[in-house]
Protein backbone atom coordinates (compact mmCIF):
# COMPACT_ATOMS: atom_id res chain seq x y z
CA UNK A 1 0.00 0.00 0.00
CA UNK A 2 2.95 2.78 0.81
CA UNK A 3 4.63 1.22 -2.32
CA UNK A 4 0.87 1.73 -4.40
CA UNK A 5 0.63 5.32 -2.45
CA UNK A 6 4.14 6.98 -3.53
CA UNK A 7 4.03 5.77 -6.84
CA UNK A 8 0.54 7.64 -7.05
CA UNK A 9 2.65 10.83 -5.14
CA UNK A 10 5.21 10.82 -8.19
CA UNK A 11 2.54 10.86 -11.17
CA UNK A 12 1.19 13.64 -9.46
CA UNK A 13 3.77 15.44 -9.07
CA UNK A 14 4.93 14.98 -12.62
CA UNK A 15 1.92 15.75 -13.85
CA UNK A 16 1.64 18.94 -11.99
CA UNK A 17 5.35 20.19 -13.47
CA UNK A 18 4.34 19.06 -16.88
CA UNK A 19 1.07 21.80 -16.15
CA UNK A 20 3.80 24.30 -14.79
CA UNK A 21 6.34 23.85 -17.71
CA UNK A 22 3.20 24.49 -19.97
CA UNK A 23 2.01 27.75 -18.46
CA UNK A 24 5.44 28.87 -18.12
CA UNK A 25 6.13 28.34 -21.30
CA UNK A 26 3.29 29.95 -22.46
CA UNK A 27 3.93 33.13 -20.16
CA UNK A 28 7.02 33.25 -21.27
CA UNK A 29 6.48 33.53 -24.98
CA UNK A 30 3.94 35.55 -24.68
CA UNK A 31 4.99 38.44 -27.11
CA UNK A 32 5.22 35.71 -29.94
CA UNK A 33 1.12 34.61 -29.08
CA UNK A 34 0.88 38.41 -29.18
CA UNK A 35 2.05 38.78 -32.20
CA UNK A 36 0.42 35.41 -33.86
CA UNK A 37 -2.84 36.90 -32.77
CA UNK A 38 -2.89 39.85 -35.81
CA UNK A 39 -2.81 37.23 -38.77
CA UNK A 40 -5.18 35.11 -36.84
CA UNK A 41 -7.81 37.86 -36.57
CA UNK A 42 -6.76 38.72 -40.25
CA UNK A 43 -7.53 35.50 -41.64
CA UNK A 44 -10.54 35.04 -39.44
CA UNK A 45 -12.27 38.40 -40.59
CA UNK A 46 -11.34 38.40 -44.58
CA UNK A 47 -11.12 34.62 -45.33
CA UNK A 48 -13.22 32.81 -42.87
CA UNK A 49 -16.23 35.28 -42.22
CA UNK A 50 -16.90 35.91 -46.13
CA UNK A 51 -17.15 32.14 -46.56
CA UNK A 52 -20.49 32.44 -45.83
CA UNK A 53 -21.36 34.90 -48.41
CA UNK A 54 -21.18 31.47 -50.81
CA UNK A 55 -24.48 31.20 -49.57
CA UNK A 56 -25.69 34.05 -52.55
CA UNK A 57 -24.79 31.01 -55.22
CA UNK A 58 -27.81 28.87 -54.47
CA UNK A 59 -30.03 31.97 -53.28
CA UNK A 60 -31.80 34.85 -54.97
CA UNK A 61 -30.25 38.41 -54.12
CA UNK A 62 -32.33 41.76 -54.05
CA UNK A 63 -30.81 45.20 -53.58
CA UNK A 64 -32.09 46.78 -49.96
CA UNK A 65 -32.94 42.82 -49.13
CA UNK A 66 -30.93 40.29 -46.55
CA UNK A 67 -27.50 40.04 -47.93
CA UNK A 68 -27.58 36.53 -47.83
CA UNK A 69 -30.59 36.57 -50.21
CA UNK A 70 -34.51 36.34 -50.27
CA UNK A 71 -35.07 32.85 -51.85
CA UNK A 72 -33.48 29.89 -52.41
CA UNK A 73 -32.99 29.28 -56.17
CA UNK A 74 -30.82 25.55 -55.70
CA UNK A 75 -28.41 25.71 -58.86
CA UNK A 76 -29.76 27.92 -61.27
CA UNK A 77 -26.98 30.63 -61.17
CA UNK A 78 -24.33 27.33 -61.90
CA UNK A 79 -26.77 26.02 -64.87
CA UNK A 80 -27.04 29.91 -65.97
CA UNK A 81 -22.76 29.85 -66.57
CA UNK A 82 -22.43 26.89 -67.24
CA UNK A 83 -24.26 27.59 -70.69
CA UNK A 84 -22.84 30.93 -70.78
CA UNK A 85 -20.61 31.41 -73.89
CA UNK A 86 -19.02 34.50 -72.04
CA UNK A 87 -17.56 32.51 -69.16
CA UNK A 88 -16.07 30.01 -70.84
CA UNK A 89 -14.41 31.93 -72.97
CA UNK A 90 -13.10 33.63 -69.67
CA UNK A 91 -12.29 30.11 -68.41
CA UNK A 92 -10.42 29.11 -71.17
CA UNK A 93 -8.13 32.42 -71.48
CA UNK A 94 -7.55 31.62 -67.41
CA UNK A 95 -6.37 28.44 -68.11
CA UNK A 96 -4.02 29.49 -70.98
CA UNK A 97 -2.44 32.31 -69.11
CA UNK A 98 -1.84 30.67 -65.65
CA UNK A 99 -0.67 27.44 -67.51
CA UNK A 100 2.00 29.51 -69.33
CA UNK A 101 2.63 31.33 -66.40
CA UNK A 102 3.01 28.53 -63.97
CA UNK A 103 5.72 26.85 -66.58
CA UNK A 104 7.81 29.95 -66.58
CA UNK A 105 7.51 31.80 -63.52
CA UNK A 106 7.64 28.62 -61.49
CA UNK A 107 10.69 27.38 -63.42
CA UNK A 108 12.69 30.50 -63.96
CA UNK A 109 12.88 31.21 -59.57
CA UNK A 110 14.73 27.50 -59.57
CA UNK A 111 16.90 28.32 -62.36
CA UNK A 112 17.85 31.92 -60.66
CA UNK A 113 18.42 30.68 -57.86
CA UNK A 114 21.14 27.85 -58.65
CA UNK A 115 22.58 30.35 -60.59
CA UNK A 116 22.97 32.85 -58.00
CA UNK A 117 24.27 29.87 -55.55
CA UNK A 118 27.62 29.25 -58.09
CA UNK A 119 28.67 33.37 -57.69
CA UNK A 120 31.42 33.28 -55.33
CA UNK A 121 32.15 36.96 -55.19
CA UNK A 122 29.63 37.39 -51.85
CA UNK A 123 29.65 41.26 -52.67
CA UNK A 124 28.41 41.00 -56.03
CA UNK A 125 25.87 37.75 -55.28
CA UNK A 126 24.41 39.95 -52.29
CA UNK A 127 24.32 43.37 -55.04
CA UNK A 128 22.28 40.62 -57.63
CA UNK A 129 19.69 39.41 -55.01
CA UNK A 130 18.87 43.03 -53.66
CA UNK A 131 18.05 44.16 -57.42
CA UNK A 132 16.12 41.43 -57.93
CA UNK A 133 14.78 41.33 -54.58
CA UNK A 134 13.32 45.09 -54.69
CA UNK A 135 10.57 44.88 -57.62
CA UNK A 136 8.15 42.99 -55.26
CA UNK A 137 7.49 45.93 -53.24
CA UNK A 138 6.95 47.79 -56.05
CA UNK A 139 2.57 47.87 -56.09
CA UNK A 140 0.91 46.62 -59.21
CA UNK A 141 -0.45 49.63 -60.38
CA UNK A 142 3.50 51.32 -60.58
CA UNK A 143 4.47 48.17 -62.75
CA UNK A 144 1.76 48.85 -65.37
CA UNK A 145 2.29 52.69 -65.32
CA UNK A 146 5.93 51.98 -66.12
CA UNK A 147 5.08 48.84 -68.68
CA UNK A 148 2.38 51.77 -70.09
CA UNK A 149 5.50 54.50 -70.18
CA UNK A 150 8.16 52.50 -71.56
CA UNK A 151 5.84 50.68 -74.71
CA UNK A 152 4.01 53.85 -75.42
CA UNK A 153 3.72 54.11 -79.29
CA UNK A 154 4.47 58.04 -78.91
CA UNK A 155 7.67 58.13 -76.25
CA UNK A 156 7.92 55.21 -75.26
CA UNK A 157 11.74 54.34 -75.45
CA UNK A 158 10.88 50.74 -76.93
CA UNK A 159 9.05 52.17 -79.90
CA UNK A 160 11.89 54.63 -80.58
CA UNK A 161 14.63 52.38 -80.61
CA UNK A 162 12.58 49.97 -83.43
CA UNK A 163 11.98 52.83 -85.17
CA UNK A 164 15.40 54.39 -84.81
CA UNK A 165 17.44 50.98 -85.75
CA UNK A 166 14.89 49.00 -87.84
CA UNK A 167 12.29 51.91 -89.33
CA UNK A 168 9.58 50.41 -88.05
CA UNK A 169 6.06 52.09 -87.29
CA UNK A 170 4.95 52.76 -83.91
CA UNK A 171 3.37 50.00 -82.23
CA UNK A 172 0.59 49.53 -79.33
CA UNK A 173 1.83 46.89 -77.31
CA UNK A 174 -1.08 47.39 -74.76
CA UNK A 175 -4.17 47.41 -77.31
CA UNK A 176 -2.70 44.24 -79.47
CA UNK A 177 -4.17 40.99 -78.45
CA UNK A 178 -1.34 39.03 -79.60
CA UNK A 179 1.35 40.50 -76.94
CA UNK A 180 -1.07 41.11 -73.44
CA UNK A 181 0.24 37.42 -72.30
CA UNK A 182 3.54 37.97 -73.02
CA UNK A 183 3.82 41.52 -71.26
CA UNK A 184 1.71 39.55 -68.35
CA UNK A 185 4.24 37.01 -68.16
CA UNK A 186 7.25 39.30 -68.06
CA UNK A 187 5.76 41.81 -65.43
CA UNK A 188 5.10 39.00 -63.31
CA UNK A 189 8.90 37.66 -63.96
CA UNK A 190 10.36 40.98 -63.56
CA UNK A 191 8.56 41.49 -59.79
CA UNK A 192 8.12 38.20 -58.31
CA UNK A 193 11.96 36.00 -59.56
CA UNK A 194 14.31 37.60 -56.98
CA UNK A 195 11.90 37.38 -54.30
CA UNK A 196 10.78 33.70 -54.76
CA UNK A 197 14.64 32.97 -55.84
CA UNK A 198 14.76 34.17 -51.66
CA UNK A 199 13.36 30.53 -50.49
CA UNK A 200 14.91 28.18 -53.04
CA UNK A 201 18.72 30.26 -51.68
CA UNK A 202 17.64 29.09 -48.14
CA UNK A 203 17.20 25.90 -49.19
CA UNK A 204 20.29 25.68 -50.99
CA UNK A 205 22.48 27.23 -48.07
CA UNK A 206 21.20 24.28 -45.86
CA UNK A 207 22.90 21.72 -47.67
CA UNK A 208 25.64 20.22 -46.13
CA UNK A 209 28.80 21.13 -47.69
CA UNK A 210 30.47 17.88 -47.12
CA UNK A 211 28.24 16.11 -49.75
CA UNK A 212 29.69 19.00 -52.06
CA UNK A 213 33.39 18.06 -51.05
CA UNK A 214 32.51 14.16 -51.44
CA UNK A 215 31.39 14.86 -55.05
CA UNK A 216 34.59 16.99 -55.66
CA UNK A 217 36.52 14.11 -54.85
CA UNK A 218 34.60 11.41 -56.93
CA UNK A 219 35.26 14.12 -59.80
CA UNK A 220 31.93 15.23 -59.86
CA UNK A 221 31.58 18.85 -61.95
CA UNK A 222 29.67 21.74 -61.37
CA UNK A 223 26.81 20.45 -63.37
CA UNK A 224 26.89 16.90 -61.98
CA UNK A 225 26.96 18.71 -58.29
CA UNK A 226 23.29 20.40 -59.23
CA UNK A 227 22.05 17.75 -60.64
CA UNK A 228 22.77 15.44 -57.89
CA UNK A 229 22.99 16.93 -54.64
CA UNK A 230 21.63 20.69 -55.25
CA UNK A 231 18.18 19.60 -57.22
CA UNK A 232 17.32 16.38 -54.73
CA UNK A 233 17.96 18.23 -52.30
CA UNK A 234 15.73 21.13 -52.19
CA UNK A 235 12.84 18.42 -53.96
CA UNK A 236 10.68 19.35 -51.08
CA UNK A 237 10.56 22.73 -50.96
CA UNK A 238 10.25 22.95 -54.91
CA UNK A 239 7.02 20.77 -54.34
CA UNK A 240 5.53 22.85 -51.62
CA UNK A 241 5.96 25.68 -53.91
CA UNK A 242 4.30 23.83 -56.15
CA UNK A 243 1.18 22.22 -54.64
CA UNK A 244 0.90 26.27 -53.52
CA UNK A 245 1.18 27.84 -57.16
CA UNK A 246 -1.56 24.71 -58.36
CA UNK A 247 -3.94 26.44 -55.62
CA UNK A 248 -3.54 30.04 -56.86
CA UNK A 249 -3.46 28.80 -60.62
CA UNK A 250 -7.16 29.86 -61.51
CA UNK A 251 -6.46 32.97 -59.27
CA UNK A 252 -4.39 35.38 -61.17
CA UNK A 253 -3.45 38.53 -60.80
CA UNK A 254 -6.88 40.41 -60.86
CA UNK A 255 -5.47 43.92 -60.45
CA UNK A 256 -2.92 43.25 -63.19
CA UNK A 257 -5.14 42.47 -65.88
CA UNK A 258 -7.88 45.04 -65.51
CA UNK A 259 -5.26 47.84 -65.08
CA UNK A 260 -3.84 46.21 -68.70
CA UNK A 261 -7.94 45.68 -70.03
CA UNK A 262 -8.73 47.41 -73.13
CA UNK A 263 -11.84 46.35 -74.99
CA UNK A 264 -9.45 45.45 -78.09
CA UNK A 265 -7.74 42.83 -75.86
CA UNK A 266 -10.70 41.46 -74.46
CA UNK A 267 -10.91 38.73 -76.31
CA UNK A 268 -8.01 37.21 -74.50
CA UNK A 269 -7.97 39.26 -71.40
CA UNK A 270 -10.95 38.69 -69.92
CA UNK A 271 -10.71 35.71 -67.30
CA UNK A 272 -12.76 34.62 -64.20
CA UNK A 273 -11.70 37.33 -62.09
CA UNK A 274 -12.38 40.00 -64.34
CA UNK A 275 -15.78 37.88 -65.53
CA UNK A 276 -16.70 37.91 -61.65
CA UNK A 277 -15.83 41.82 -61.20
CA UNK A 278 -18.17 42.59 -64.25
CA UNK A 279 -21.12 40.66 -63.43
CA UNK A 280 -21.35 41.34 -59.81
CA UNK A 281 -20.33 44.80 -59.85
CA UNK A 282 -21.03 46.44 -62.89
CA UNK A 283 -24.17 44.16 -63.59
CA UNK A 284 -25.10 43.99 -60.23
CA UNK A 285 -25.78 40.44 -60.38
CA UNK A 286 -24.45 39.21 -57.15
CA UNK A 287 -26.02 35.75 -56.89
CA UNK A 288 -24.61 34.94 -60.37
CA UNK A 289 -20.64 36.16 -59.86
CA UNK A 290 -20.74 34.18 -56.31
CA UNK A 291 -21.81 30.79 -58.12
CA UNK A 292 -18.67 31.74 -60.38
CA UNK A 293 -16.63 33.06 -58.13
CA UNK A 294 -17.01 29.49 -55.94
CA UNK A 295 -16.65 26.93 -58.75
CA UNK A 296 -13.18 29.02 -59.58
CA UNK A 297 -12.62 28.26 -55.73
CA UNK A 298 -13.66 24.52 -56.05
CA UNK A 299 -11.64 24.01 -59.27
CA UNK A 300 -8.63 25.28 -56.88
CA UNK A 301 -9.07 23.25 -53.95
CA UNK A 302 -8.81 20.44 -56.64
CA UNK A 303 -6.05 21.31 -58.04
CA UNK A 304 -4.37 21.68 -54.35
CA UNK A 305 -5.53 18.40 -53.55
CA UNK A 306 -4.62 16.23 -56.60
CA UNK A 307 -1.34 18.07 -57.24
CA UNK A 308 -0.55 17.01 -52.85
CA UNK A 309 -1.59 13.82 -54.10
CA UNK A 310 0.95 13.34 -57.37
CA UNK A 311 3.65 14.89 -55.43
CA UNK A 312 3.60 12.34 -52.87
CA UNK A 313 3.15 9.48 -55.34
CA UNK A 314 6.06 10.44 -57.45
CA UNK A 315 8.30 12.13 -54.93
CA UNK A 316 7.15 11.14 -51.48
CA UNK A 317 6.79 15.05 -50.49
CA UNK A 318 3.56 16.31 -50.01
CA UNK A 319 2.15 19.59 -47.95
CA UNK A 320 -0.39 17.51 -45.69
Amino acid sequence: MKQGSEGEIQKAGAKNRLVAGKRGSAGKYWQLYGLMLFPVIYFIIFKYVPMFGNILAFRKHKPGLSPFGTEWTGLRYFEMFLKDPSFWRAFLNTFILAITNLIVNFTIPIVFALLLNELTALRYKKIIQTVTYMPRFVSTVVVISMLTEILSPTSGIVNRLLADLYGMDPIFFANEPRYFRILYILTDTWQFTGWTAVIYLAAITSIEKQLYEAAMIDGANRWQQTRFITLPSILSTIMVMFIMKMGYLLGLGFEKVLLLYTPKISVVSDIIDTFVYRVGLVQSNYSYSTAVGLFGGVVGLILVVSANKISKSLTGESLY
